[in-house]
């Protein structure tokens, strides 16, 4: 589990390409290689991804067609920058709020409105279903950052990020047309799910 703070920007090192298959590697900072071995989960851009190889500051991962499918995590190039968080233990400090790392949908960024101290970003999300579970002033997971929706209209969706965010995140450089990955809030999720099955069994023994 991850809790949406990051904790550290890093460049894709190499890419390994096969069909439906990649293996990439990025270059960790000294502080986030402590007791990390081969089988931890790191959240790379969000996405919860297994470490299968380190060798100094370079830790590789595999993604599997299903993750390509899903995320942007098919589309990164060499050079290009990701978020970073290592997995949450059982005392640790929860800054934003609970993520999985499994990603439920990309969405795009249709709209930059940038001041002085603020960055307001639109996107749609690509699953219009998902926004049944997506409230306002609740929490969304964008590219493995926490975040608080500001605003929703129709498919759409405003996040608001800090002066602190825009710098320790990539949100901060991100441009119109730009894919992100999208997870919505686990308990929401759960909460209507389950009230949603209930009510299922309710009617069916109604009318049955």
């Amino acid at each position: 589990m991850f809790s949406g703070i990051i904790q550290a920007i890093v460049p894709v090192h190499t890419i390994y390409e096969v069909t439906n298959f990649k293996t990439y590697t990025v270059i960790l900072p000294t502080y986030l290689l402590s007791n990390l071995k081969i089988g931890c989960s790191i959240s790379n851009n969000g996405c919860c991804l297994t470490v299968i190889a380190i060798k100094y500051n370079l830790v590789s991962f595999n993604v599997i067609h299903e993750t390509l499918k899903l995320t942007n995590m098919g589309i990164l190039k060499l050079g290009d920058l990701i978020n970073i968080e290592r997995s949450i233990g059982y005392h640790s400090e929860i800054g934003g709020h609970l993520m999985s790392g499994h990603i439920d949908c990309t969405g795009k960024i249709i709209k930059i409105i940038t001041s002085k101290n603020n960055k307001i970003i639109w996107f749609s999300i690509k699953k219009k279903y998902l926004k049944k579970y997506v409230l306002q002033q609740g929490s969304i997971g964008v590219d493995g950052v926490s975040l608080t929706v500001s605003k929703i209209f129709n498919n759409y969706i405003r996040i608001c990020l800090t002066p602190y965010t825009a710098i320790q995140t990539t949100l901060g450089e991100k441009k119109i047309g730009d894919i992100v990955n999208i997870e919505v809030d686990i308990i929401i999720k759960s909460a209507i799910n389950s009230f949603e099955r209930k009510w299922s069994v309710i009617n069916f023994q109604k009318n049955n």
